[in-house]
């Protein structure tokens, strides 16, 4: 059984921005790492570490280590998305041996965590940014904290509203045997999300 947690971040004028400067960089990294995936058309994600995970360290100093992974994590999720996805028009099989178009991702994309960017413990949240980490203080029921250390984390994704405020999505999964394949299938719903572009120019 899987379920998702949305919960708004009320922060100060000073938490907000760093929110959105992360955002600017994450959007950074994975612009950088985009043209990889066109030329070489591969997007798995263990490849594209062994293949990247080096030089945009070197190339973004700024960015810890595991945010440059979370990086690349939604570069690989993103592409397969756009070139495997059977809904998607850039699907590989209606693309054959022509080039791979561009993702280009915006500055206000999807950022997503991990249990080592981020944390959750007596209702106070610790998530990284790149002035370091920032507190927000949770409305969490105790069940929905509880579901959170105890449940598998499939994903947390940062995303911008409508309203230019921010809120968490908390993806958990209760797991057990047989369950993962349907998990992955279900993350996929087949549109392409609005922070990202398609760049079909030659």
């Amino acid at each position: 059984m899987n379920s998702m947690l949305r919960i708004p971040l009320n922060g100060s004028p000073e938490q907000i921005d760093s929110l959105r400067e992360l955002q600017k960089a994450f959007a950074k990294v994975c612009n950088a790492l985009a043209p990889l995936v066109q030329q070489s058309r591969c997007w798995n994600r263990v490849t594209l570490h062994h293949l990247a995970y080096k030089q945009l360290r070197e190339q973004f100093p700024a960015i810890g280590s595991q945010m440059v992974c979370n990086a690349i994590y939604s570069v690989s999720r993103t592409s397969r998305l756009v070139y495997q996805h059977p809904t998607s028009p850039f699907n590989l099989a209606l693309l054959g041996d022509k080039q791979l178009p561009l993702l280009r991702f915006a500055d206000n994309c999807s950022v997503y965590f991990d249990r080592h960017t981020l944390s959750v413990k007596g209702g106070q949240l610790s998530m990284y940014t790149l002035e370091g980490r920032v507190h927000f203080q949770l409305a969490l029921r105790p069940e929905d904290e509880a579901s959170f250390h105890k449940n598998k984390l499939r994903e947390i994704v940062l995303s911008r509203t409508a309203m230019d405020s921010f809120e968490l999505s908390f993806y958990l999964s209760t797991p057990h045997k047989g369950y993962e394949l349907a998990a992955d299938k279900a993350q996929d719903p087949g549109t392409i999300p609005e922070y990202v572009m398609i760049d079909e120019t030659p």
